[in-house]
Order: structure tokens, then sequence, then C-alpha cells
């Protein structure tokens, strides 16, 4: 008896114990990497213009304009992208379902050498995929997970995807504009807020990957404040140039 729940102990252990990352990220990683877009590119966009020594006025509605473009251009690139992606899939997934249909034992023979080729002894092969394949919308499901890597009841929706990145990029672009916004008159509020939502970016990034969240954090930071410097030194210099 002991033996019995000392086994069972430790198997439940394992089973707590054996977890993943989520690889795919989710909507984490898209949403996280959209802000960080938005955030880098606006704070860039920000200092570039602040380098050469224009108004506040001005700066402003350089930020604004930056956070409104950038928003449009990335939803509008998103959408295009998904549905482009979402169209060719659905006409693989047209193709194959006329290969069911027209050649049914065809197919049911190639899934059958595919299951046989990973292992499955040749007559188990042939029987599962002569059981999957009395469903067609099960065998077109099976095809599409096999052949094109593809699930077709979960395809991706353009319009969710254009909105999550508008939405997504806006928030990170708004970071550098809102202590103007707020009645600051200098850019370093802007850039301190900045700074901090680059660091809680990268750190966040960390959940999706295998860094620790301060390396992730501050290695953000230093790209984001090497795009800062570099693009407020370019200000500087165009500004004097064409001053």
């Amino acid at each position: 008896m002991a033996i019995v729940e000392t086994e069972a102990a430790l198997h439940e252990a394992h089973r707590d114990n054996h977890t993943h990352r989520d690889v795919n990220g989710g909507w984490l990683r898209p949403a996280v990497f959209g802000a960080m877009d938005g955030l880098v590119s606006n704070l860039a966009l920000m200092t570039g213009v602040a380098g050469g020594a224009v108004g506040h006025q001005t700066l402003v509605l350089t930020g604004l304009a930056g956070l409104a473009a950038g928003a449009f251009s990335m939803a509008a690139g998103e959408y295009t992208s998904v549905a482009s992606q979402r169209e060719l899939v659905e006409a693989e997934l047209d193709v194959e379902r006329r290969e069911l249909r027209r050649h049914p034992q065809d197919e049911e023979a190639e899934l059958a050498a595919l299951y046989a080729a990973r292992g499955v002894e040749p007559h188990l092969a042939r029987e599962v995929a002569r059981q999957l394949s009395a469903d067609p919308e099960q065998a077109l499901e099976i095809h599409a997970r096999e052949e094109l890597g593809v699930d077709p009841g979960d395809l991706p929706s353009p319009l969710v995807a254009a909105v999550s990145s508008f939405g997504s990029f806006a928030l990170g672009a708004l970071l550098p504009v809102l202590p103007y916004l707020l009645g600051a008159t200098s850019l370093w509020p802007a850039l301190l807020l900045a700074m901090v939502g680059l660091f809680a970016c990268g750190a966040v990034v960390a959940r999706v990957t295998a860094r620790t969240w301060w390396f992730s954090g501050l290695r953000q930071l230093a790209l984001g404040g090497a795009a800062a410097g570099v693009t407020y030194a370019l200000g500087s210099f165009f500004g004097t140039a064409v001053g």
C-alpha cells in the first residue's frame, strides 16, 4: 500500500512539474511588441524633432501625428497581411476538400502512409486512416493540420488583428506624448516615462522567453534609448544645417 501511495505521489509531482512556456506567445506577444513598436518609433520621432530645437506646440503635434499615422499604418498592414494569409489558407483548403471528394481512397492512403512514416505499424496506420476518413469534415481537418499545419476552425481574423495592432501601437506611442498633454514643457518627463515603459515592455516579454525580466527590460531600455539618442543627434545636425 505504501509503495502504491509513493508511486502515486511521485506521479502527481511529475505531472505538476511538467509544464511548458507558451511558445506561441498567445495574445501577449503581439500586444507587447505592438506597444513596444509604437513607443520606440514615436519616442525616436519626437526626440529627432526635439533635436532640431522646435517649439513645444510643434513637438506635441509631431507626437500626435506619429501616433495616428503609425497606428493606422500598423492596422492597415496587419489587416492586409492576415487577410491575405487567410485567403491563401482557404484556397488551399478548397483544393484539399476537392481532392477528398474526388479521390477519397488516394487521400486515405496518403494519410495512412503519413502515419506509417511516423512509426505506426502499417496495418494499424491504414485502419486509423480509414476510421478518420469516414467523416469528410474530420478528414479535411486532419489533412489540413498534417499537410498545411493549420486548423480550419481556428483561422486568424483580419479585423481582430487590425484592431489589436492599432490599440497596442497607439498605447505605446502615447507614452512619450502624455507628459506634454499633462502640462510638461521639456523633453525630460517624456523621456523618463518612455524609458519606464520600455523597461516594462521588455520585462513583460520575459514571460514568453527564457530570459530573466530584468535582462529583457534592460535590453529593451538600451535599444530604445539608443534609437532616441541617435535620432536626437540627427535632428540636431539637420536642424542646424537647415536653419
